[in-house]
């Protein structure tokens, strides 16, 4: 990996404090933004599969990928040379409750490179114990680590903004989980992910420091986030830390406004989970919307009082984003100048997602109605339990001036046709009539329309039912599901005619499934 190596650029281990502590004891770190530690070795490693954009990406050549030290350096049994990875310290809010010191537990920083003037950080998920792992063991196992390695990749395809997978191995350990924290523990088989990211800081990154009055290590922090991810707001002052929260803001409403869009649920947005880059991190219980409900969250843990439902992950971020103003407050001391930014974040959202929500129906002029039109559809949608994904998408096949047939268009949708009332049928051609109306108003063909809606309205996305069968399937030895999710997923907006039984309802048996409807944090 001779080329490769040449890429080599370590600026967080160079320019952040380092943990003096080396022993991989678990412990708190303090004045310090990691600690240096080694991968655990595994039994028998074997490569699933490996994403040839992110090669491309990354500078990798395809003969590289296929040598015996890519395998070692990205199972984490052979360290690159003249590198040293690294566990990231942090803390967090986790549902609402200030947490203390959390940190990289079951993840590795391989290193950081700089190709064609991008910079990236590769992590190892899984890859052994950390001073953060508390009372865990570091690994993850395959079950977790395909939904990761094709969640990473699906939601890049989709333009939302995420961080990367590079690699999937198995280790050949096994590791013990309790799937659903109901005190039957089993063996699974252990697994390796390397995701990729301009870097992995998150708001806990920050919110540790502060809640140490560790003022020193804050800036020295926030200064080298900006320097090397934030560059365009120049030297640091007061001024420059306002614009970086501002900046953070505006890209963390970005990237929910497209969870939004798409119907995926996070289902742990603590903030030790929030990218300081704007970035969807750390997969776990997640989950794309089947019925259309703004009250479904996927995590099991969250349940009862359910914080991060599908309708509330607007409202998370903002709140998100005060403790990272908490944060952030020693070095800017101006409380109006950042609640003025956090009232501009309900602002923007307000004007976003009704700008993403008619992109959707295929609206592209303003018109003061849109706003009841979307609301009145979403209600529609919630009468009867609607495939999101379903509905959208054939939406855009709805021919104005042709009301009558909008219903027969969406009742694939539909996951018990045989519940719909002649009242709920009503609201739907009404719905329909003032849609087609709507339309009247637009200048583009229905063809033209449909191009649009379709660019916006995937066809395919990544259910957990799919991702299941696939893991189903991993764990007989059996990758072809895998290889094939991952084709399908890099075009979700393309029609894909060979593969249109991916485009269908989740199937009745996965509806209560484990790993097809709710999942836990060890998913």
């Amino acid at each position: 990996m001779k080329t490769f190596k040449s890429h080599i650029n370590e600026t967080f281990t160079s320019e952040l404090p380092a943990d003096p502590i080396l022993e991989n004891s678990r412990r708190q770190v303090s004045e310090a933004c990691f600690s240096y530690v080694t991968p655990k070795h595994t039994a028998k490693p074997e490569l699933i599969h490996v994403s040839p954009e992110l090669l491309e990406t990354l500078g990798i050549s395809e003969a590289e990928s296929q040598s015996e030290e890519f395998l070692k350096v990205f199972t984490g049994n052979q360290m690159l040379e003249d590198t040293r990875p690294y566990a990231m310290c942090y803390g967090g809010h986790q549902f609402g409750n200030w947490a203390g010191q959390l940190g990289d537990g079951r993840a590795i920083n391989l290193t950081e490179i700089e190709y064609k003037n991008q910079r990236w950080a590769l992590q190892l998920k899984g890859a052994g114990p950390t001073p953060y792992s508390r009372t865990a063991d570091g690994l993850a196992v395959l079950r977790s680590s395909v939904r990761e390695y094709l969640c990473s990749e699906a939601m890049f395809h989709l333009g939302v903004p995420t961080t990367r997978a590079l690699s999937l191995a198995v280790t050949g350990d096994q590791v013990l989980r309790d799937v659903m924290y109901n005190g039957n523990p089993e063996y699974e088989e252990g697994a390796v992910v390397c995701r990729v990211a301009p870097s992995f800081l998150r708001f806990g990154s920050f919110e540790l420091l502060a809640s140490r009055e560790d003022a020193k290590t804050l800036k020295t922090l926030t200064d080298y986030t900006i320097k090397h991810f934030y560059p365009e707001l120049g030297a640091p002052s007061k001024a420059t830390y306002l614009a970086f929260f501002k900046k953070v803001s505006e890209r963390t409403l970005k990237m929910i406004v497209d969870w939004q869009r798409v119907g995926f649920v996070h289902g742990v947005m603590n903030t030790d989970n929030l990218s300081i880059l704007g970035l969807t991190i750390d997969y776990g219980p997640y989950g794309w919307l089947e019925g259309f409900d703004y009250g479904w969250t996927p995590n099991t843990t969250d349940r009862q009082h359910k914080r991060y439902r599908y309708g509330n992950q607007p409202n998370i971020g903002l709140w998100n984003l005060y403790q990272l103003a908490n944060a952030l407050y020693p070095l800017i001391e101006d409380v109006d100048a950042l609640q003025a930014i956090l009232d501009a974040y309900k602002t923007n959202f307000e004007t976003q997602s009704l700008q993403m929500m008619r992109s959707k129906l295929g609206l592209f002029k303003a018109e003061e109605s849109d706003l009841k039109l979307i609301q009145d559809f979403e209600d529609a949608l919630q009468m009867l339990e609607t495939d999101m994904t379903i509905a959208f998408r054939n939406l855009s096949k709805f021919e104005k001036g042709n009301p009558s047939n909008g219903l027969k268009l969406i009742e694939d949708a539909f996951y018990n046709p045989d519940a719909m009332t002649s009242e709920i049928e009503e609201v739907w051609n009404n719905w329909f009539k003032t849609y087609s109306d709507r339309l009247q108003k637009e200048t583009l063909s229905d063809a033209e329309r449909a191009l649009k809606m379709n660019g916006v309205n995937p066809k395919y996305v990544l259910r957990n039912y799919m991702s299941q069968l696939a893991i189903d399937d991993a764990e007989k030895g059996d990758y072809a599901l895998v290889d094939e999710l991952f084709n399908l997923l890099k075009n979700p907006y393309d029609e894909q005619p060979d593969s249109e039984k991916w485009f269908a309802k989740r199937p009745e048996w996965a509806r209560n499934k484990v790993g097809c409807s709710m999942l836990s944090c060890s998913s």
